[in-house]
Parts: structure tokens; C-alpha cells; sequence
């Protein structure tokens, strides 16, 4: 089975590369020794990431993931990045395609479909819900030392 490879592990950084995404199907993700995904993985844990997780996934045409599910915390964001399908939230149905974002909340029933001809390709993160605050949107600071390349 496929796993991401660490660019760069140090005490502030954290990065790993996942491949190009037409090659997103060498991943299969095992829930259980009767469900496995083909075409996902979470990274959260390959970055080290402490405030959410993410996953890529990528529906070959025709796929779609063949079940509703919700959470108990976490909302999720969804950015497509490449083909079109549809998304489910709530029994509502919508088109979607490369550039939408779709914000679930925990509480919603929601479910992807790619009902086109090439690969839909998405990038899921996860995070618990209501949580961000005015003061986290002025969270950033920008730095007077000069970058060095």
C-alpha cells in the first residue's frame, strides 16, 4: 500500500508529499477488514497536523462513496480540485465540479458522487466545528526579518 513521504520532519515543520493526484488510486484506506476505500488517505497524522485532519480522495467515473455519514464535532470543508459530480447534504442534491467548496456541518447527512468522465478529485479537511473566533482571524503576525532563499 501506497503511504505519503516525509519532505522534512524539524521542530516548527512538517511536510510530506501524497504524489500526483492522477495517482491518488495507489492509496486504499482500510476501515476494517470489509471496508476499504479505495482512492483516499488522511494526512493529518503524516504532517503532524494538531488542530484537524484532511484526506485526498479521487472517484473514478461512476464511483461515489456509498454511504451517508455525519460527525459528532467536526465540521468538514470540501475543495474539488478536478472532474464534476454531485454532492449530497440532508437528501439535497447539488452539482459539483473542479473550484466548489462545500462547508458541511457535523449534524449533516452527506455523500459525493462523480457522475462525469474523468477522475473527481477532492481535498477534505476536518476540523471542529465553531470554534474560530474574530480574535483567530487576526491570529497571523507578519515578520521584519528578511527572507533569506
Amino acid at each position: 500500500m501506497k503511504t505519503p513521504k516525509t519532505i522534512i520532519s524539524a521542530a516548527n515543520v512538517t511536510a510530506a508529499n501524497f504524489g500526483k493526484f492522477s495517482n491518488l488510486n495507489d492509496y486504499v484506506l482500510e476501515l476494517g477488514p470489509e471496508v476499504k476505500i479505495p482512492g483516499k488517505v488522511f494526512g493529518g497524522g503524516a504532517v503532524g497536523a494538531t488542530g484537524g485532519e484532511f484526506s485526498f480522495q479521487s472517484f473514478a467515473p461512476g464511483s461515489e462513496t456509498g454511504f451517508l455519514h455525519t460527525h459528532k464535532n467536526h465540521e468538514e470543508l470540501y475543495f474539488f480540485l478536478s472532474g464534476k459530480g454531485e454532492f449530497q447534504v440532508d437528501g439535497e442534491v447539488f452539482p459539483i465540479e473542479e473550484g466548489s467548496v462545500v462547508r458541511v456541518a457535523p449534524d449533516g447527512k452527506r455523500s459525493v458522487r462523480n457522475n462525469g468522465n474523468e477522475p473527481l478529485v477532492m481535498l477534505c479537511v476536518q476540523y471542529k466545528g465553531n470554534t474560530f473566533t474574530a480574535e483567530d482571524a487576526n491570529d497571523g503576525n507578519i515578520l521584519s526579518e528578511k527572507v533569506n532563499w
